[in-house]
């Protein structure tokens, strides 16, 4: 993840990693190759500007998922797994027949267990096993006794179907261990990045997520909705670094964001406690790996919240020592920084009563795009840190809350570094308010949250080849023509 310089952002800058070669897959789409998350778009309204539908890259290679390797071997609905298998038998045993004496392949029958256990059940190899060894015994004993390979070979057709029933076994036991995991791995992702309906909070909204690593399924990118007391309000961003400590503190992050969002009155409330937020985060983790390192000795519950709050206000201040290293894995792998963790977020806020603004706090991000008939245009930098970082700011005040005309029929588009740092073959970024611009002046209906979704989805997936170098989040919102819902408890 790569900070925002307030003030200043470059398209241009020469490309300092190789294109990623780990391929995303949109779940949305039926395309193989792309795996991740669409909310709000259907898959007859992905279609771009002109009626023509954007071509995505195709996937390379064979389906490295054990669910797409047995939707090919299925013919309208029915598996065919057996047909391999019963086709080399039955081709093992004419050849055989057909040759003479002197070249027998008979005990080429071996193979056809070996081939079931790869691709059928461990009954189905089990019967292919005992198939390949009767029929080895009919063919055998049905030449003269010079032309039978005899004993040795049949004692080779029974061990090799043992062996493969074994195989199979393994390799079933593996598939639903390795299904079980995918199971784990989108029920975390349903609660990080929880379904929400198309209209929620008086907003419509589109948004997607595509994982660069197809096979964690979810990253450190977050976003959410949560309708309030005092408006609605939308959280945006992307935390720095990969792997389950970012996934971790995203987690963390949202479960003070649906809280704060729907009781506090103030969008610059909701800002410090999410900076508060991801301190304490960071600070449970570096107590951490403390008490890993050096497990301290009994303390009573009031001096640990002492100590606890007086870490908090050293962060802040930027004052004090703090325990050097950060968090260690429980493997023995190595040392990992996840104390010093930090978010870039965009945290907008709908107020109730005012239709024709929005107001903003954006913590180290990118400016999101204010998109419309009339054009394209960003909102303000704003002045925030990352969040984790408020500490390095020159005074102790919160961002400054940006309040910016918001018209009828106008979408805020949100993205993260994964849009903004996609790269071609040559190096260079992708565009992505030059794309827009042009794409709604040829036809302002792309402006519609559903269509500027896929719209940028597509363009950032052609630009790069379908290989991103991180986690991507596009994220499209407006207020509702007519709202439905507005996520509220009655009193």
């Amino acid at each position: 993840m790569r900070l925002r310089r307030v003030g200043a952002t470059s398209h241009n800058e020469p490309a300092a990693d190789a294109p990623h070669t780990e391929r995303s897959e949109l779940a949305a789409d039926s395309t193989p190759c792309f795996a991740g998350r669409m909310s709000g778009v259907g898959r007859r309204t992905l279609r771009p500007v002109g009626g023509r539908r954007a071509r995505l890259p195709r996937p390379v290679g064979p389906p490295r998922d054990v669910v797409g390797r047995h939707q090919m071997l299925r013919v309208r609905g029915r598996t065919v797994t057996w047909l391999p298998p019963l086709l080399l038998l039955g081709a093992i045993t004419a050849i055989d027949f057909n040759t003479a004496g002197e070249f027998r392949m008979i005990s080429w029958v071996v193979l056809v267990p070996g081939i079931a256990a790869a691709i059928c059940g461990v009954w189905g190899t089990m019967v292919f096993a005992a198939l390949a060894l009767i029929t080895y015994f009919l063919a055998d004993t049905s030449w003269p006794d010079q032309y039978q390979s005899g004993l040795p070979d049949f004692i080779l057709v029974a061990v090799g179907g043992i062996l493969a029933v074994l195989a199979c076994e393994v390799r079933v036991r593996g598939e639903r261990r390795m299904l079980h995991m995918r199971d784990v791995a989108d029920t975390t992702r349903r609660t990080l990045l929880r379904p929400l309906p198309p209209v929620w909070g008086g907003l419509e909204h589109a948004e997607v997520y595509l994982a660069a690593d197809t096979e964690a399924r979810v990253g450190g990118d977050f976003y959410d909705i949560q309708p309030g007391l005092h408006g609605t309000r939308v959280l945006v961003g992307d935390v720095q670094g990969k792997g389950l400590g970012a996934v971790e503190a995203a987690a963390a992050l949202l479960g003070t964001f649906r809280e704060a969002a729907y009781h506090e009155p103030d969008l610059a409330t909701v800002a410090a406690r999410l900076e508060t937020r991801m301190l304490r985060h960071g600070v449970h983790l570096t107590a951490l790996a403390a008490a890993v390192e050096s497990p301290p000795a009994p303390q009573r519950p009031a001096r640990t919240l002492a100590r606890t709050d007086s870490n908090i206000s050293r962060r802040r201040g930027g004052r004090g020592a703090r325990p050097s290293g950060g968090r260690r894995g429980f493997d023995g792998s190595g040392l990992r920084d996840d104390g010093d963790r930090f978010a870039t977020a965009v945290l907008l806020g709908f107020p109730e009563h005012e239709d024709g603004v929005v107001e903003a706090v954006l913590f180290g991000h990118e400016p999101p795009l204010v998109v419309g008939p009339a054009g394209v245009r960003p909102l303000p930098p704003g002045d925030g840190l990352p969040l984790g970082l408020g500490s390095l700011a020159a005074d102790d005040d919160p961002p400054s809350v940006v309040r910016v005309p918001l018209a009828a029929g106008e979408t805020v588009l949100l993205t993260t570094d994964g849009v903004t740092e996609a790269r071609d073959a040559a190096g260079v970024f992708y565009a992505l308010a030059d794309e827009v611009a042009q794409a709604v002046a040829a036809d302002p209906g792309t402006a519609a949250p559903r269509r500027l979704v896929a719209f940028v989805r597509d363009g950032t997936l052609r630009h790069c080849g379908g290989r991103l170098a991180d986690d991507t989040t596009v994220f499209a919102v407006r207020r509702a023509e007519e709202p439905s819902g507005n996520g509220r408890l009655r009193s």
